[in-house]
């Protein structure tokens, strides 16, 4: 069986990744639309990436719209901008927010219309090109070709999906990432440890992305602890950013499974952070679906030192599940009742939760066959009776 794997033309990671990405960078067009937020702006991360700009006599603008998980209101206030500046290529500054943004404007910049037109469909054609340097190591959307945009006049976070959503560059350097809180630093290295534990035990697994997730659980379980207590560790930190990379480009190709299905309703009915979505229901999905694929799951647990050869493979895939557990709790992710959610509302939604992580079709992946009652069923065991 042949399988194909994907991944971005250029990748630059590693200490001065920028200095060494500038002459392709400043390439790729005339005038760049810069796709960040307020607070990159403000931290002076922006002003690093404009300066090689200037360096290399390409103009640029700025967009600071996106302030928060990205919106099709958004990705509208950021085309108007393309348009006005007369710009020719992107280059997102931030998060994961600011580079699904980025990606969906560059496909309303040729396509037209509205973003929410491409929901259920494949994003085709030729885009602009584009360059990803992300500030946080964890959603690994510089090296895939998913983008992540709420409609919000549905309450939906829809997943869009086209090859050419692949950015042409991307530039991991860890000194951006120098600048996240602990609360922004936990909840993103989950999300990119979901990303790897998911792509491992994907129906869709091969072997490339089984090396590179592989990699990633391990530099996350023993990195991700010295990133969250302390944020200055530039060795820890570059250690993260590696691991992120190796995260989504191993999702990229495997794809993710139920935890990510089921956090988008989270995500897009409670506006509760992907990261910390993701996180509140690792352990529990993990532990639903580990027995139908305790190989791989046990895998994971030998891999970080949880487990051992003698542990049989149920018994490994338990101590995993139990690390990501005690990960969480170390990394202070709250219960859904801690971050404020509304029990009763909670509940009243899970009906439209599960039709929609069913419908985003994650779930599918899971070497668990999964249905509405078992995701039901997930959704009410993260409150505690």
């Amino acid at each position: 069986m042949s399988n194909q794997f994907m991944m971005p033309r250029q990748i630059f990671y590693g200490e001065g990744a920028l200095e060494q990405a500038a002459p392709f960078l400043a390439g790729c067009g005339k005038k760049a639309l810069i796709v960040t937020d307020p607070s990159m702006v403000k931290l002076g991360n922006v002003d690093a990436v404009t300066k090689i700009l200037k360096e290399n006599g390409t103009d640029f603008a700025v967009f600071e719209g996106v302030t928060g998980e990205p919106t099709d209101r958004m990705v509208e206030e950021g085309l108007a901008l393309w348009k006005a500046e007369g710009c020719d290529f992107l280059a997102a500054v931030g998060g994961g927010s600011p580079i699904d943004t980025m990606k969906a404007i560059a496909v309303v910049a040729v396509a037209g219309g509205s973003i929410n037109d491409w929901y259920g469909k494949e994003i085709t054609g030729s885009l602009p090109p584009m360059a990803a340097i992300p500030t946080t190591s964890g959603t690994g959307s510089e090296a895939t070709q998913f983008t992540i945009i709420t409609n919000t006049q549905a309450d939906i976070k829809m997943l869009l999906k086209g090859k050419v959503l692949m950015p042409d560059i991307a530039v991991d350097d860890p000194r951006f990432t120098m600048t996240a809180p602990p609360s922004i630093t936990a909840a993103t290295g989950l999300d990119a440890l979901c990303h790897a534990a998911e792509a491992y035990t994907s129906r869709r697994a091969q072997p490339m992305t089984d090396t590179l997730a592989l990699s990633a659980v391990k530099r996350i379980f023993r990195y991700l602890p010295e990133c969250f207590a302390h944020g200055d560790d530039a060795g820890a930190r570059m250690q993260m950013s590696l691991a992120a990379l190796e995260a989504g480009i191993a999702f990229n190709n495997a794809s993710v499974t139920v935890i990510h299905g089921m956090s988008r309703p989270i995500g897009a009915l409670f506006h509760v952070p992907h990261g910390v979505s993701n996180a509140m229901l690792l352990p529990a999905c993990f532990s639903y679906v580990y027995r139908e694929a305790a190989e791989r799951f046990a895998d994971l647990g030998r891999a970080i030192g949880a487990a051992g050869e003698k542990d049989t493979d149920p018994e490994a895939a338990e101590k995993f599940i139990h690390a990501c557990e005690k990960l969480c709790k170390d990394c202070r992710i709250p219960t859904p009742g801690e971050y404020g959610l509304d029990r009763e509302k909670f509940f009243d939604s899970i009906p439209r939760m599960t039709h929609d992580a069913l419908a985003s079709g994650s779930p599918a992946n899971t070497r668990r066959a999964l249905n509405a009652e078992d995701i039901a069923a997930i959704y009410r065991s993260l409150w505690e009776d």
